[in-house]
This record gives C-alpha cells, structure tokens and sequence, in this order.
C-alpha cells in the first residue's frame, strides 16, 4: 500500500505541473487502471489516506479523499450538482480560450468534433424513418378507381390561382376578402380627412339635460355623490376637463384608489350633456381584462343611478350589453375596439377613446397605441386619452410628442417600508451557506450589481453600525440574493407573535403554486398556527373558487386572514382589510427565446412598478406595512417595469391582425412600436403562419389567413376549426379550441401527494385511453354538460365548474362565428347536421395534428419516469406532470402533436396527442415522395416537413400523393366558398373526404389483415 501511496503522490504531483491537460486525463485513467489490475479490487477503487500510519491529517470530502480547492463544495443538490459541473467546465473552456496557444486550439478542435458528431446524430435521426404506411391492395384500388371518377371536382378556372383572385366566384365572401387585401389603413384613413363625429340633435340635447337634471335631485344618485366626492380625482375634475377640451391627446396618471377609471368618462359625458351637447358625446373606454369591462361598467352605471344599457353598456368577446347610440359611455377590451377598427380604421363614430391601464403594456394595447398614431392625423376632432400608473406615464406622453400630462394622487394611508436587512435584524434568521462562485456564475449582470453596488453597501452598513454584525454577514451571503421560503416562514411567526395587537390580513406574495403549496406544508405541520385563530387561505388562478372567496370575507373575531398569493392579488384582485404584506421579491414571468421560438416560465426579480403595486395593497383601510424581502439597495438596482408582452410573447395573433387592419408588412410596422420586437421573433411568426397557410409567400393574407383572422382564438386553433367544421366533427373540436385559447379546467391541488396523483389518475380515467390531453378535455366539458349533478362531477374529476362554463360558453361563440362564416349551418355546437363524424377518435386526432402543425415532437425513449422527445430539430423535451401522457408507457404511435411548450427547469410539452402518419401526410407541408436505391440513406415511402419520414411501397405512396393533392383542391374551394359540406349526399367531395377519414381512422393498425399488405 506504501507503493500505491507513493505513485499516487508522485503522479498528482506531475499533474500539477504539466500543462498538457489532455496528458493529465490520460495518466489519471491509466493510474486507475494499473492499480485496479495489480490490486485485484473492484474496478471504482479508490485511494484513501492512512492517518495512522503518520499521514498529515487533511479536510476530505464525503468519501474520505483529501478535498481539492476546485472540488465540488457540500450542499448542492441534485440539478445543482449539474449546473456547478457545466459551470466549472465552462470556466476551463473560457480560460485555456482567453491564454491561446496550445491549449485554445485543443478547445476549439475539441469543440468542432463535438459539434459535427451531433450534426452526424441529428443526420442519422433524420433519415431513420418514424413508422409505415399500409394500404391495402384491394383500398388502393378503390382510390384509384374513386380518383378516376371525380377526375374534375371544380371549374377549370379554379385551377388557375392568382395573386388577384380573379378565379374565385363572385360571391360575399370574395368581396369582402378583397376589401381587405386591397389598399392600405392610410388610404381609408385619407378618403375619411376631414371626417368627424358631427351628429347633433338639439330634441336628444335637451332630453339628456332634462335626465342628468332629474337624477341629481334624487336620493339615490345624492349618496352616490357623497361617495365619489371623497375620491382624489373629483377634486381635479375641472383641471381633467380642460386638459382634455384643450389638447386632442391627453395623458392621465394616477394610484390605484384614486378614481381615474371610473371618474374620467362621466367627467366629460357630464359636461357635454350640461352644456347642452350631450348628443356629440360617445365614449369608448378600453380595460385590458374581460372582468374590468364588466365590472367598471357596473360601478359606472350605479353611480349614475341607473342600470347597465341606458348611458353605461359593455362589449367583451362572449357578452355585450350596449348602451343607447349617444350621450354614452361603452366599456369594452382591446380586442374588441380593433375589431370596430377593422370596418372603420378612422372610428367614425366615437368621440372620445379613453385606453386605461396602459401601463401594463400586453400587445393589443401596444398595437392600438401605434395604429391611433395614424389615425390622429386624419381625425383631428377625436379625443385620445391615455390613462396610466403614475410611474411610466411620462413614457407615453413622450410616444405621442410630449403630449400633456396631469396626474392625480392616490388615496391610500401611509405604508411603512422594511428591507431584507431589517427583516434579518427583527428575525435573527441564518441563510444556509451556500459557495458565492456558482451562484454568481448563474447570473452574469448579478455578479456585476453585486461588485459594484451590493458589496459597497454593505461595507457602509457595517460602518454605520445601524445594524446587528450577525446581520452584515448574512447580507454578504449569496443565498440571501434567492428566493427563500423559509425566511419567509420565520418572518411570519415575528409579525404573528410580536405584532399581535394587529388582527388585520397579512398579504404574502410568492411567485408560483409550488411555493404556495410548500409554504402552506410548512404553515401545517409547524403547529404554530392554530386553525382556530388563523384563517390560511392560498391565492391562485387554477386553484378552487369556492376556496379563493374566503378571501373576501372578512374574518371571524379574535382570528387573522393569512392570504398567499401570487402576483394575481396585485392588480386583478383588490382584498381591502390588507394591513400587513410580505413581498418575496420575486415573480413567475413567461418570455420568449427568439432564438429557438421556446416560451420560457421563470422566478425572476419583480420590477418597481410590481414592488410599489404590492406595497399599495397594505395601506387601503389603514396605515400599513410592507416588508420586502430584497435588501435596499437592490430594491434600488432593480427594473422600473417588466418587459412589454409585445417582446416576451409569440406575436401569430397580432400579425393577422394588423393584416386585417391593413398596416402593410409586419415588420416596418412592428418597428413603430414603442419596444420594437427583435426581427427574429417576427420572422419566425411570418414563417409559421406560412406554413399554416394563413399568408403567402409575399406575405399577403389568403382566403385562409382571412377566416383565421376573424376568430377570436390562437392561429392553429382557428384553423383546426375550419377543418373539423369540413369533416363534420366540430362539437369536440370546439372543446378543444376553447380550452386552448382559455385555459383547462382542471384545478391544482393544495392537499397531501396522495389526493394529487387521485387527480392524474382521474383525469387519465376521464382521457378514456384515447391518448390525448386534447380529447380528454372534450370529455370534461361533454360530460360536464350532460350530468344531472355537475359539482359532484366537478368534485370526482378535480374540475373548475366556473372554467367548464365559460368553456361552454367559448364553444357557443365559436360556433356562431363559424355560421355566420357559412361553414356551418347552425350556431349549436350539437347539432348532428356538421357531428356526423364526431364520434370517430381518430379523425379528430387528424384534425387536432393539422391544426397544430408544425408542434410535432417524436418520442425517443419510454423510461420509467415518462417519455423523453424531441422535435424535428432536436430539441430535448419531456411531457409536464400534468400530461396524461406522462403516466402513459406503452405508445402506439412515435409521433404527438402538441400546443404548448415551455421551458421552467426543463423544457415541458404541456398537452399532447399522440397521432399516426397519415394525419400529418394529408395535412403537413413540404411532401415529398422517396424511391432511392439501397444506399446509405436510401428508403421507399414519402416524407413531410423535410425530416419526418415514413416507409412505404411505391404504389401506396403515389396514391397517398394523389389523395392529397384532391384534399387540397376540396379544402382551398371550400375556404374561398364557404359553405357547408353535406355529408348525407354522395357527391365527390363527399366520396374523397371519406375515402382520407377511413385511412386516417383505420390506421393505429387494430384489426387489420397484414398478409393483404405489401411487402415492404
């Protein structure tokens, strides 16, 4: 053993000299080798230090072996352990880069190989081919037999495609698609200079005045009046009126609380009716939210004493009450103002338009403020006004030239203000230790805050001596840059023992459900806090409703609220008997790679605007206070506001629409917003609604792109109802457009794992085997409908009622857009006129790949842990826990169509259907057919997508090709003469969708006869 020992020494010893790394890795392995053999040990020997033998005692690691200074540290767990490994690596690679020489070049060749043996991997993926196509001899010769005899399904002139459309039939929709390719908004907006909402009636003047007058006498709109009166903004109502009287544009700034929303509209409404012009004024106010429409015009209307429909109304996408034609105030989204805009660009007939909340810059809005740019300078009468958060409003005015701005004060009481450094000194609390190197490693401008700002600060606390030195030395942790539930934890037993004379809510921010859920599991099992004196309630979109209305009640005496949210309760729900808020510091926030086209969904730092927001919410019934749990000084570093949508989100939905808005080509307009998106995530945009058919290659909407357009849901799902409205199975595939567009309705958990995997089984148990996240939610809302008692269906199946409803409701609306497109010939979803083939699963999956495609991802392994895939460009992923397709391990298929990808601690698919080859053959794009000689990549079948390949025979794939090319002919006269396909007529349309459903149907390979196949 002293032999072993001393090679040992010697060989570490001229490792640390040499400079030759890869003669390093060699002699370690030989070592290892040579040992093992003369030894006769097991192969993983490993060397460990005698200390009784006089060995100077050494710190080791876990396994006894004297530890390195580059060793990895204690305390890293599992993803970690990776991460500090990459990081390390990297660190080597960026050294020997930055030293040249001998060793760069060793890197780069290094870096060269790795790169070409994954393009060899990817190359060898490409041409292994995904499954077979079988057909029958006796089917083929039925198609070639049906293919014969519909030889001319349309006018020859159909055939003969133009970028003028001539060789469409002059119908309405022709007409009105060529109203909308043709021209631009500037040339409407020309022929309408000059325009101006100039109706006036003197018999409608007085009747408004005569109104107005007879409400203020009464009783009721006087108590109203006493309540409006304590607002800020009716102390500035004549400074609001001059401003907007004065200047065509107007920006107003204010706090939450102080009435901007609701107070703004009556100002002006109010003073055209009293100066007896009430018939000039017409009022559309935008709120970013469905339920702020709703709700706003509700709170409007009782104001004024009246019910919603006489001068307050509302229009969202799935309601409308409206109110009379004038002297009116029309509360409404975003989207549905650009669809006013759509026959009118120059909004003829408004007035007023107040866009509110335009600091929270989602894309409608942004969109909306560049396209009014235009229209100002044609509509010289039209009032803009722009309402916004105190803390970016002077951004906006910039947008529109300097235009002027007021702001109004919040009403709120004092909110005291506590750090992270004064949360240490109340609590005496110890973050876990924690090595700086790889924290700081994973965030490069951290790093750099924290050398020049956060290090500095530190030091000038130590110096004033205002704070605990346990303290200092916690502050100089890296783990207190992180997220750290159990500070929060400790933060709450000081507020609940310490300050216990307040009984008022304590409001606690955490970015995501899983911190909700370890927060509560760590609230339960403390004992700390009884359930007779504290009332825990968790805050969550897609957590039960029933559960988050507590949260507006206020709690019994002698017991406090403790509500933990994410950032939902910072603007979309207001709890007025907050007193106390934690704010973590952090929120879950999706962005978007342009790079790879992947949403991402991560904890990052909150902005300024969400820390103020959440700070507002302690001080709306008494003075209050909030404890942020980021030290000054970062509260300090950080953004003033979160990036816009505009730059974090796919941008399909707002092309189409400024398509249809004629704003010419999507990236010259796309650059006029005020945070332009990068060009690569418009180009890759353009390139999927391409493939999807809704633009040409020149970038014009077609007849396609046009009917996607005009429903109100994502791109894909809009025109994966257009094919199921052709093949006659639209009740299910409305389900699955709605819950796509909205949301599923399945509910998260807040109860022990047990109760959590009951609901994955259930939802397995509801997807009927059918392989589909798609279908499955079909299910929910069919059988959600068809029940005798929905909340014991709800309750067994884990099941939102209020989502399933409005899910309902969704399928209802589209249903109507699809009759009165003309695909239909009814707006009930049921009607067994456009359900002859709702029943067969496997077209459904057809239709459900079309839509979605080009979101194909291909399984490459099952392992006990689930699937692993990849897509077509080789991009590793894994289906979400939530997936049924997660407890699936037996496949039928390679290939699964899905909507939505994200990325949190690995790249998720989050719904998933699996489907077989022939649906993407009849509905992908690039076909190709192969017939090469037995080469190295050669194979007989067809190919789509350019790399998804599939083998079979030479006559099979010439009919596949012929089968297509007549589905495409049906579908391109059917979308540019939309009517419904009669499925009780033997007409040739009729014989080839049916000939292309019995394939697709019959093809998952169950009960089929094998020996009359080909041979392949």
């Amino acid at each position: 053993m002293h032999l072993f020992s001393l090679s040992k020494a010697l060989l570490y010893s001229s490792l640390a000299l040499s400079p030759n790394s890869n003669f390093q890795l060699n002699c370690k392995c030989t070592l290892k080798f040579n040992i093992a053999t003369m030894t006769g040990r097991r192969k993983n020997w490993r060397y460990k230090p005698s200390i009784d033998r006089g060995e100077p005692r050494q710190h080791s690691n876990d396994r006894g072996e004297p530890r390195r200074h580059d060793q990895r540290p204690k305390g890293l767990k599992g993803r970690e352990i990776g991460l500090w490994y990459a990081n390390k690596a990297k660190q080597k690679r960026d050294m020997l880069l930055e030293a040249g020489g001998e060793g760069a070049s060793s890197v780069i060749a290094r870096e060269e190989f790795k790169r070409q043996r994954t393009l060899e991997n990817q190359e060898r993926a490409n041409s292994k081919p995904l499954g077979s196509i079988l057909v029958s001899s006796s089917k083929k010769d039925n198609i070639e037999k049906l293919l014969n005899e519909t030889s001319l399904l349309y006018p020859s002139k159909f055939s003969e495609k133009t970028t003028s459309y001539e060789h469409l039939e002059e119908t309405d929709f022709k007409h009105e698609f060529l109203t909308h390719i043709t021209g631009n908004i500037i040339e409407k907006l020309k022929s309408t200079r000059g325009a101006k909402y100039q109706y006036n009636n003197d018999y409608e003047n007085a009747s408004l005045l005569e109104e107005l007058q007879r409400k203020i006498q009464s009783r009721t709109y006087q108590e109203m009046q006493k309540v409006r009166n304590k607002l800020p903004s009716m102390g500035m109502k004549d400074q609001v009126i001059d401003l907007i009287e004065k200047n065509q544009i107007a920006v107003i700034s204010g706090e939450t609380g102080c009435g901007k929303t609701t107070q703004v509209a009556q100002f002006i409404l109010d003073d055209y009716i009293k100066k007896g012009k009430g018939s000039q004024c017409k009022i559309v106010c935008t709120q970013p939210r469905r339920i702020s429409a709703i709700s706003v015009a509700e709170r409007v209307a009782a104001e004024r004493d009246e019910k919603l429909g006489c001068s307050v109304g509302f229009q969202i996408r799935l309601e409308k009450v409206m109110p009379r034609d004038r002297g009116s105030i029309l509360f409404c989204t975003t989207g549905v103002l650009l669809k006013f805009m759509e026959s009118d660009p120059a909004l003829t007939h408004v007035s007023h338009l107040i866009l509110d909340e335009i600091h929270e810059r989602d894309v409608t809005c942004d969109f909306l403020i560049t396209v009014l740019k235009d229209v100002i300078q044609y509509r010289s009468d039209i009032k803009i006004i722009l309402m916004s958060a105190t803390l970016n409003s002077e951004a906006f005015s910039k947008y529109y030239d300097n235009a002027p701005h007021i702001n109004i004060p919040g009403f709120t009481y004092p909110v005291t203000e506590f750090y992270l450094e004064d949360v240490l000194q109340m609590t005496g609390y110890k973050f876990k230790e924690e090595p700086r190197k790889w924290v700081v490693a994973k965030n490069r401008r951290k790093h750099r805050e924290w050398s020049e700002y956060i290090e500095p600060y530190i030091r000038q606390l130590e110096m004033e001596q205002k704070y605990d030195r346990n303290v200092i030395q916690e502050l100089r942790k890296m783990k207190s840059e992180s997220l750290d539930i159990p500070l929060i934890y400790e933060l709450l037993v000081y507020i609940c023992e310490k300050k216990a004379d307040d009984n008022g809510t304590i409001l606690i921010f955490v970015p995501g459900f899983a911190d909700i859920s370890k927060f509560c599991t760590m609230l339960r099992d403390s004992g700390r806090f009884d359930q007779f004196k504290y009332i825990i309630i968790p805050l969550h979109s897609q957590l039960p409703t029933v559960d988050q209305k507590q949260i507006f009640k206020p709690a019994p005496k002698d017991m406090r609220k403790i509500i933990i949210s994410t950032n939902i309760a910072e603007t979309s729900i207001t709890i007025d008997d907050v007193t106390t808020v934690i704010d973590c510091g952090y929120i879950k926030i999706s962005n978007l790679d342009a790079e790879t086209g992947i949403e991402t969904l991560d904890v990052e730092l909150v902005s300024q605007a969400n820390a103020s927001q959440r700070k507002g919410r302690a001080g709306r019934v008494k003075p209050g206070i909030c404890y942020h749990l980021i030290s000054n000084i970062r509260y300090q570093l950080l953004d003033k506001f979160l990036k816009p949508e505009v730059l974090r989100k796919r941008l399909e939905d707002v092309i189409l629409q400024l398509k249809m808005l004629q704003l010419g080509e999507a990236e010259p307009f796309l650059g006029k917003l005020m945070d332009p998106p990068e060009t690569k995530s418009v180009q890759t945009s353009l390139t999927l609604l391409q493939r999807l058919g809704a633009l040409d290659s020149e970038e014009n909407l077609t007849p396609l792109g046009f009917h996607m357009a005009k429903l109100p849901i994502p791109a894909q799902c809009s025109k994966m109802l257009i094919l199921a409205a052709m093949f006659s199975c639209v009740d299910p595939v409305l389900s699955v457009a709605a819950s796509l567009g909205y949301k599923d309705a399945y509910q998260l958990s807040m109860s022990n794992d047990n109760k959590s995997n009951n609901a994955d089984k259930m939802k397995y148990e509801l997807s009927r085997g059918t392989n589909s996240d798609h279908i499955c939610m079909h299910y929910a809302i069919r059988g959600y409908e068809e029940t005798h008692n929905p909340y014991s269906f709800c309750r067994k199946y884990f099941l939102s009622s209020s989502t399933l409803k409005l899910l309902k409701d969704m399928r209802k609306q589209f249903a109507e857009h699809l009759s009165e497109m003309k695909f239909i010939s009814s707006s009930n979803p049921r009607n067994p006129g456009h359900n002859h083939n709702s029943n067969n699963v496997g077209l459904i999956k057809a239709i459900i790949a079309a839509g979605l495609y080009p979101n194909i991802a291909i399984i490459t392994k099952v392992r006990k842990g689930g699937a692993q895939l990849r897509t077509v460009n080789h991009e590793r992923m894994e289906f979400h826990p939530k997936s049924v397709l997660q407890q699936t391990r037996s496949f039928p298929s390679p290939l699964i169509a899905y909507h939505l990808r994200l990325k949190s601690s690995k790249i998720y698919v989050h719904d998933g259907t699996v489907v077989f080859p022939l649906s993407l053959v009849f509905f992908g794009d690039q076909f190709k057919i192969h017939n090469e000689e037995n080469g190295q990549n050669g194979f007989n079948g067809v190919s789509v997508n350019e790399n998804m390949k599939f083998l079979c025979s030479q006559s099979t794939s010439f009919a596949v090709q012929k089968l297509r090319d007549r589905l495409t002919q049906i579908l391109e006269w059917k979308i540019a003469h939309p009517g419904p396909v009669d499925w009780s007529q033997d007409s040739p349309e009729v014989k080839i969708l049916k000939a292309i459903m019995d394939m697709i149907a019959t093809e998952d390979g169950e009960n089929l006869d094998l020996s009359d196949y080909d041979d392949m």
